[in-house]
């Protein structure tokens, strides 16, 4: 048994010299060989690479805005809202955790002798956990400054960096549209295109943001859940809320607002009146569906990362098909060269036959010069596809090396060889001794 273990191992260490020794004697055609290979192994792990450097940016963009957030919106400024529908819509459906109105407005900021535009959010108390916001400086607005409508402000940490040069402006005050604010808090930096921007952008209380924006409407309220599974279920509760509201859920009453109060009806709560009948001769209004648009829209932000994220590996998965082309013309080059080694070592088979090597022998000196074509050729190209990753990433693109790109492409290009490889090895040992010597 140990002589036999012996025998095989100095057959298998003299097969693999004699395969080193073939690849060395065709320097320029191995290089181009492993050349080949590489290539499609570069272009596998590069251009994989990007696209889950993309993809991982896109998730992160859209996790920076909070988990389990629900976003209510409306589409028209005829469906805004009313403020206090923020906590009615927190009472009313169970999976709510927090809820907050949310009013954008530009303005004019005047700090010290320098005056710009800036962006306005009006929210309340609850937005920072909401979308997991942290304080880096001071404190954020309280459910006292909401209700008595206090001139205070949450700054970003770009607007608040640039004040001051890096040093806190909490306490001081900062004119908005000519009322003056004092500052409270700097939020946490989230990152440059993070969060929709909060670091550019100041916070103020959201019946503060009314006055300057002169609206009693908010066009957004924002909501929390406590997980993915209760975000998921205050989307469907929200969904038959409002399409009641709108009347486009035909099994409810339609209703419309309180302002239309000429038709015969009784007035319900939140000032929403219930109609018991039309007036004759007039038509039924259309519903806004069929319009071709959407009066509010209800998104899940969780839904959304998994969207995204999904349509970013069908991306890279693609990117990663197109470069997998490239490794199978490598495998086909081994093969081609493997082919013409066999035709040009004809004689040194026959030689080697005649001295008593084995069919098996011979197969194991060409399987190991395909392997070791296509095992440099792997790992010249993982080097090359993360030098150009390197590159990609000095220039503004998102990167990351994937290493199931590298496993990948470095499995698919050593079974290509070695598949590759198999028949020119079978080839080289069918030749009889004679036949090869004549040659």
């Amino acid at each position: 048994m140990w002589q036999q273990i012996r025998w095989f191992r100095i057959r298998f260490w003299f097969s693999a010299q004699m395969a080193l020794h073939g690849i060395l004697a065709k320097p320029l055609r191995s290089i181009l060989t492993i050349l080949g290979v590489s290539i499609g192994v570069a272009s596998v792990v590069s251009l994989m690479g990007i696209g889950e450097g993309a993809r991982l940016a896109v998730v992160k963009q859209f996790q920076s805005l909070g988990t389990n957030v629900i976003v209510v919106k409306a589409m028209d400024p005829a469906f805004e809202f009313q403020p206090k529908e923020a906590e009615e819509l927190k009472e009313r459906v169970s999976a709510l955790n927090m809820a907050t109105p949310v009013v954008h407005a530009d303005v004019v900021m005047k700090w010290r002798r320098s005056r710009g535009n800036a962006e306005i959010i009006g929210v309340n108390q609850d937005f920072s956990q909401i979308r997991d916001h942290q304080i880096t400086a001071g404190h954020f607005f309280t459910r006292l400054h909401v209700e008595q409508r206090s001139p205070v402000a949450v700054l970003g940490y770009n607007v608040a960096n640039s004040l001051l040069g890096g040093r806190s402006p909490v306490g001081m005050t900062c004119a908005l549209n000519g009322l003056d604010f004092r500052i409270v808090g700097v939020l946490d930096a989230k990152g440059q295109g993070k969060a929709d921007g909060i670091d550019d952008k100041i916070l103020v209380p959201y019946t503060t943001a009314q006055k300057l924006a002169e609206k009693r409407t908010v066009e957004e309220i924002w909501g929390k859940a406590e997980s993915a599974d209760e975000a998921d279920l205050a989307v469907v509760q929200l969904g038959r809320i409002f399409r009641r509201k709108l009347g486009l859920d035909q099994s409810a009453p339609t209703i419309v607002p309180a302002e239309q109060q000429g038709k015969e009806g009784t007035v319900g709560e939140r000032g929403i009146v219930v109609e018991r009948g039309m007036d004759m001769g007039q038509p039924p209004p259309e519903p806004l569906l069929s319009q071709g648009q959407d009066a509010i829209t209800i998104t899940s932000l969780n839904q959304m990362v998994e969207e995204a994220d999904k349509a970013n590996r069908i991306m890279t998965l693609l990117l990663g098909g197109i470069a997998a082309v490239s490794l199978l013309v490598g495998g086909l080059g081994i093969m081609n060269i493997m082919l013409v080694a066999v035709s040009e070592r004809t004689s040194e088979i026959g030689v080697r036959r005649a001295l008593g090597a084995k069919q098996g022998d011979l197969v194991t000196q060409f399987l190991l010069e395909a392997f070791y074509l296509s095992g440099i050729g792997a790992l010249a190209g993982i080097i090359g596809g993360i030098w150009g990753l390197e590159i990609f990433g000095r220039y503004g693109f998102e990167t990351a090396i994937s290493f199931t790109a590298v496993k990948i492409a470095s499995l698919v290009a050593l079974g290509s060889g070695l598949l590759f490889g198999v028949y020119p090895a079978v080839q080289a040992s069918s030749v009889p001794p004679v036949e090869a010597l004549r040659r």
